[in-house]
């Protein structure tokens, strides 16, 4: 680990296979491994593990390293991975043992009835059965076995370990061979069986996977679990080294989660400072190619949330930036005409070379108020617009009565323009009165302004399961469908909108600030023609009424004004 390396503990029984097994999970190179003591008969029988990994490296480079030792050692015994279950273990042990001398003792009852070619058939069915059941060390027992009984007791001279006649010796030789191949051969395969399985679980899980991965609706999270749950884990965890060299989690699932992967039961490094490490058991070899997969995986879906995140904040950042360019270029020239009119009427007024009469005088004066009007306006809708963009907008909710917004909201509108058609007690909404007045004055001056002359606007309001429905009824031009969603986008103006007649920031600021409380906003078409603009807002949860004071929608109009 000074050098920089990592040291793993890999558990299993055929040791060869598991560094090859190690070796590819880590996609490895190279090998380094010393040359084993065992003697030369170890190597006929596969128990050389360096002659084996040798062998079976493939792609990966073997470099055997020589010692004192080499080639001196005694095998310990004929160890091999167990492939078949205890019990049929213990049932081919069983046979092994009790039936070659069964069967010999049957055959030895009634010798006159049969000849050697019978019993030596009779045997090797018992010892290839044995095969069958418990795989090669059985086997072997039963066949070995079972041609010593047939020499002793049915082979010329009986009751003797010799053999007269070549036949019976050529006989009893294939007997053992056949036996024993019949071993090797059902040892060899449930090995097979058991790698195919595990070819098998280990592709449904890469598959799995995959499709986890590429769905994109999975997090880091979500894959951690199903690491834990495909290795049986208790917990397990991300993580990243930083440039102080400590390690720190990233995502953790689980009781205990491990927070370095020289703690962990078992890890994956999935590059040069990320890894996955799991508590609860040691892995097998076998299963360190999945954990590096999983490994992998993890990290790029942790990339791949991070680029998303990225995305959307340049997304953000390039439509902020978009609006203040339409914002320069659109009140360019909406900002200039009233100050222009301003300046104008006010450098009249000022001229000392003429005399004004109290009719032009008065004139002058309207056209002052009227640009102040439309410039407050225009600089509301834009500070609103801008508050909205910047997310600043935070409104106070509390239970708000629509009669007691809606007169505020409308005292810049001459009262002959809008009829407001309120029930005698008015809905109550959640809502912050001095937005939901922002709201209400964009709409209604929006109406007017598209509305014929001396036709009036009608502003009504009513509860529809759970929530309260505002609608400003204008019976203007209209709105084609497919301009009903995109004119609540910032700077759109209508063809028939005349110049002058703002940025095109009414609607939009109006939709943002009721989203912000929680409403939504839509249009629809009028009966007859015409558009409803409807603002959709919770009501109190008592579904409370504010009793009107009696005063007419008019009568509250000239009230407030």
């Amino acid at each position: 680990e000074d050098l920089g390396g990592t040291f793993h503990t890999v558990v299993a029984d055929d040791v060869a296979a598991a560094i090859l097994d190690f070796a590819e999970g880590v996609n490895a190179t190279h090998i380094v491994i010393g040359v084993s003591r065992h003697g030369r008969w170890t190597k006929l029988i596969g128990a050389d593990i360096s002659g084996t990994v040798a062998r079976a490296s493939e792609d990966i480079d073997v470099v055997l390293v020589t010692h004192a030792g080499a080639g001196r050692g005694m095998e310990m015994g004929l160890r091999r991975k167990r492939v078949l279950s205890r019990r049929r273990l213990a049932v081919a042990w069983l046979l092994a043992l009790a039936g070659p001398p069964l069967v010999t003792a049957l055959l030895a009852l009634t010798r006159e009835s049969h000849a050697l070619p019978t019993e030596l058939l009779l045997l090797l069915t018992v010892a290839v059965a044995v095969a069958l059941v418990g795989g090669l060390l059985p086997g072997l027992v039963a066949a070995i076995s079972s041609g010593l009984l047939a020499n002793w007791f049915f082979t010329e001279p009986l009751y003797a370990l010799t053999i007269n006649e070549p036949e019976n010796a050529l006989a009893l030789l294939v007997f053992v061979v056949v036996a024993s191949a019949t071993a090797i051969v059902v040892d060899l395969a449930a090995r097979r069986t058991q790698q195919a399985a595990r070819a098998q679980s280990e592709a449904a899980a890469m598959g799995g996977l995959a499709r986890t991965v590429l769905s994109g609706r999975t997090g880091v999270d979500d894959l951690l679990e199903q690491a834990r749950e495909t290795f049986g884990q208790r917990a397990a965890s991300l993580l990243v080294r930083g440039e102080d060299g400590d390690w720190s989690q990233v995502s953790a699932v689980g009781p205990d989660a491990p927070t370095d992967p020289d703690d962990a039961d078992a890890s994956a490094e999935a590059g040069a400072d990320e890894a996955l490490a799991l508590r609860g058991r040691t892995l097998a070899a076998s299963e360190q190619r999945l954990l590096t997969a999983f490994a992998i995986q993890a990290v790029n879906v942790r990339d791949r949330a991070m680029l998303i995140e990225q995305a959307h904040e340049a997304q953000h950042l390039a439509e902020g930036n978009a609006v203040r360019t339409a914002l320069l270029a659109a009140v360019s020239h909406d900002l200039r005409t009233p100050l222009a009119g301003i300046k104008a009427a006010a450098s009249s007024l000022g001229a000392n070379d003429v005399e004004w009469s109290p009719e032009d005088e008065q004139a002058f004066l309207s056209t002052i108020d009227e640009s102040v009007d439309r410039l407050d306006a225009l600089v509301a809708n834009l500070l609103d617009m801008s508050r909205l963009q910047m997310g600043a907008v935070n409104p106070l909710v509390r239970e708000v009565a629509l009669d007691d917004v809606i007169p505020l909201a409308l005292s810049g509108i001459h009262a002959d323009a809008v009829w407001v058609d309120l029930a005698e007690e008015s809905p109550m909404v959640l809502a912050d009165p001095g937005v939901l007045e922002r709201v209400v004055a964009n709409l209604a001056e929006n109406a007017v302004r598209h509305t014929p002359d001396g036709v009036r606007v009608r502003l009504c309001a009513g509860e529809i399961q759970g929530r309260v429905e505002l609608r400003v009824i204008d019976q203007g031009p209209g709105v084609p469908d497919a301009v009903k969603e995109s004119m609540f986008q910032p700077f759109q103006r209508l063809g028939d909108a005349p110049k002058g007649a703002g940025v095109g920031l009414g609607l939009a600021v109006a939709r943002g600030l009721t989203e912000a409380l929680g409403g939504s906003v839509w249009a629809e078409d009028t009966p007859g023609g015409g558009l409803t603009v409807v603002v959709s807002l919770p009501a109190t949860p008592a579904a409370k009424a504010h009793p009107k004071s009696g005063l007419t929608g008019t009568d509250a109009l000239e009230v407030s004004a």
